[in-house]
This record gives C-alpha cells, structure tokens and sequence, in this order.
C-alpha cells in the first residue's frame, strides 16, 4: 500500500484502497468462519483420550489454541451475520496478535 502512495495521487490511492478493501470484507470473514468450522470438526477428531496422568501438552496447547480460535470466531460470526462491534479490542491490532499466537502455537505444539 506505501507503493501505492508514491505512484498514484492521495485522492486516486484512496479510491484504490477502498475498491480492495471492499472485496477483502466480502471473503475475509466468511473464510474465517469455515476456518473456525473445520477447525471445531478437526479438535473433535485429534484431541483423543485424556489419560489418568491428565492432559497431554500436545492436548493443552490445542486447548489454547482452541480457546483463541472460538474467540475469534464467536467475534467474526457476531460481526458478520448480527453487524455486532466488538465491545472490548475494538482494532484489529488484537486479532492480528491472536492469529500470529495460533500459528506459533501451530509450530511449537510437536517439540
């Protein structure tokens, strides 16, 4: 986008930002929610047994995982069908760290 500046004029770079924009707010949260979707359905499938010594720490990081990805997706449902604002992490800045946390937590969940 900081390339878009130096090529285009201030007012042609909105223009430009806001067409992307629009198309980006029509796929972004229905790609969430299936990711959400699947992600339920694949816990259901890898999460196994608890055994008598507890949970596993492959079985508490999924749970953590778990945990931050329906966080994510309860707020994703709730803008996109119910046009509900989130009361509390009003920016994407929040988010954005969440979905960074998900996928370290993706990297490190095997050691």
């Amino acid at each position: 986008m900081a390339k878009m500046k130096q090529t285009l004029s201030a007012d042609e770079a909105s223009k430009a930002r806001e067409a992307i924009m629009m198309h980006v707010r029509k796929v972004v949260p229905n790609a969430l929610l299936v990711a959400v979707a699947t992600g339920l359905y694949l816990f259901t499938q890898v999460f196994g047994e608890i055994s008598e010594d507890g949970l596993s720490y492959f079985q508490i990081i999924l749970s953590i995982k778990a945990f931050f990805g329906l966080w994510l997706g309860i707020r994703g449902f709730n803008q996109k069908f119910f046009k509900i604002n989130p009361w509390l992490f009003t920016s994407h800045l929040f988010p954005f760290f969440v979905v960074l946390l998900l996928i370290l937590l993706s990297q490190i969940m095997f050691l």
